[in-house]
């Protein structure tokens, strides 16, 4: 006990120190929402990965998919890096610094505001932000709370409240560059962590070979009757798998919480540095995790009264003082960094594009607009905490279901529209805000509605990369039978792309060697 209250005591410490050293320069809203877009490729790259992956990925995806699919669950991991990390950086990163820069965009309302010259498409947006981030926040305290009350007997209630106070601390405090620099430092407890959990859980039985062995000898003729199943290469279920992959995947590229990281990022080499970077951390995090999930089978769980959410618990449970507490300091790193990630968005989001349009007459007034958007986040992180202390009441609502009602209806919603607004010219705003009402219809029909839908679909998992598919098709289709948009606007809006740089004659003769090169 002491060895875990040692770790939580300096974890602790370190968090709320940068949250008051950050303070100082959270001085403005472009301060404390974007930090000055000042941010290095490192501190961005941990960002993005840390707010990707949590508790949520760690105990409630990282059991469920690995119970369900068993060591083929690792290809969600290879998924997340090459497509929620690496494609996204490389298709994403560049031309939402630039454009976003250009037209002065903090939020991704207010990208849309600018991008269709409409002030609807800021309001709507901003208020499907700020509902459906919400679940997504309640379950990374479940997963947390999980392994504190295995580790301190601590009740569920005081976890929560533990947990949201520090966070809410911390990034009311200092903004979005406190929470990058304990994010970069998150970053670093996760990838230790992970490592050593890892090899301490394949130890148990024998080492890797011994684990897949005891993997291939596990039965479940509920799911499969093929033998081995468990530890083959695609699993038992390779359409369920390929769905997983999608919503956790590409649904990165939809979500403002993400996507919002390459708005505050420092330069366009910082995005290349950044990008490889994000791939490797997500490669041994995201890999690692859902690699580990895919052992749970062979350990005593009674997941049919516990709960999937008690898989990795369960698996963590038989390990030394130190590794469970380093893991118990892992979850904990991964679940605030997503934390403070979520509220700050969903505080500012709703702060300057709904709050500040529609009630206050001086809306440049930053010491204002920042006490509202401070405000926000305590009330989001109470909200969110009242919802996740009721959820643990019932028993059938685990994490993963949580995070696919979040994700597939802000994916839903925004993938589409955000992503070939930054390509695509012809994008129209009915367009855009038909993805906005098929993204978000289609996750609250499953939620409210789940018997009328497909067998495949009743999964929030898989109708959350049915809504996407949905808005890539939506999107182009209404775009060419609606009015094209005004000209001119378009030609300033894209005239970011066509702006020429100026760089150093060192760095010109480089570019020219290199093309010489090739």
């Amino acid at each position: 006990m002491l060895i875990k209250v040692m770790f939580l005591v300096v974890f602790f410490g370190v968090m709320l120190g940068v949250g008051l050293y950050s303070r100082k320069k959270a001085t403005d809203v472009d301060g404390f929402v974007m930090g000055g877009r000042s941010i290095g490729p490192w501190m961005t790259a941990f960002s993005y990965g840390t707010t990707y992956f949590s508790a949520v990925i760690f105990v409630g995806y990282a059991g469920q998919f690995g119970w369900r699919f068993g060591i083929a669950s690792t290809w969600i991991g290879i998924g997340n890096a090459l497509i929620g990390s690496l494609l996204a950086w490389v298709i994403l990163g560049r031309r939402t610094r630039v454009m976003t820069q250009h037209l002065g965009s903090a939020t991704m309302p207010q990208f849309f505001e600018k991008r269709f010259n409409s002030k609807a498409m800021k309001l709507i947006s901003s208020i499907i932000i700020f509902v459906f981030l919400i679940p997504y926040t309640a379950s990374l305290y479940n997963g947390l709370s999980r392994l504190f009350g295995m580790a301190f007997d601590i009740d569920y209630t005081i976890c929560i409240i533990a947990v949201a106070l520090f966070t809410a601390v911390y990034v009311v405090a200092g903004g979005y560059l406190a929470a990058s620099v304990n994010d970069f430092i998150q970053g670093i407890v996760m990838l230790v962590g992970i490592v050593m959990i890892i090899v301490s859980i394949l130890k148990v039985n024998g080492g890797f070979l011994g684990s897949l062995d005891a993997l291939a000898h596990v039965s479940d003729t509920s799911v499969s009757t093929s033998p081995g199943v468990f530890a083959s290469f695609f699993g038992p279920d390779p359409t369920s798998l390929f769905a997983v992959v999608i919503l956790t995947s590409l649904g990165t590229w939809g979500l403002p919480q993400m996507v919002q990281k390459f708005y505050a990022i420092k330069s366009e080499d910082a995005i290349n540095k950044g990008t490889v970077i994000s791939t490797l951390f997500a490669i041994i995090i995201a890999g690692g995790c859902y690699f580990l999930g895919g052992f749970g089978r062979i350990f005593n769980v009674d997941v049919a009264n516990e709960g999937f959410d008690a898989i990795i618990p369960t698996m963590l449970s038989g390990l030394s003082d130190v590794i469970f507490a380093m893991a118990v300091v892992l979850v904990l790193s991964a679940s605030m960094s997503t934390l403070a990630s979520l509220v700050l968005t969903s505080s500012s989001t709703l702060t300057l594009d709904f709050i500040v349009p529609l009630f206050l007459k001086n809306k440049k007034d930053d010491k204002k607009n920042m006490l509202i958007i401070r405000i926000f986040i305590a009330v989001f992180i109470v909200i969110s905490a009242v919802i996740a202390i009721n959820q643990h009441k019932n028993a059938n609502s685990f994490i993963a279901q949580l995070m696919g009602l979040s994700w597939g209806a802000l994916a839903g919603a925004f993938l589409a529209p955000f992503l070939y607004s930054l390509y695509w010219k012809r994008v129209t705003k009915p367009a855009c805000i038909a993805s906005f009402i098929s993204g978000t219809g289609i996750m609250l029909s499953n939620m409210f509605f789940k018997d009328a839908f497909p067998e495949i679909l009743k999964s929030p998992i898989n109708c959350g990369a049915f809504a996407m598919v949905v808005g890539l098709i939506i999107v182009p289709v209404v775009s060419l039978i609606t009015k094209a948009p005004k000209e001119e606007h378009l030609e300033k809006t894209f005239a970011c792309y066509e702006e020429t740089v100026t760089v150093p004659i060192t760095e010109a003769l480089n570019v020219v060697k290199k093309a010489k090169k090739k």
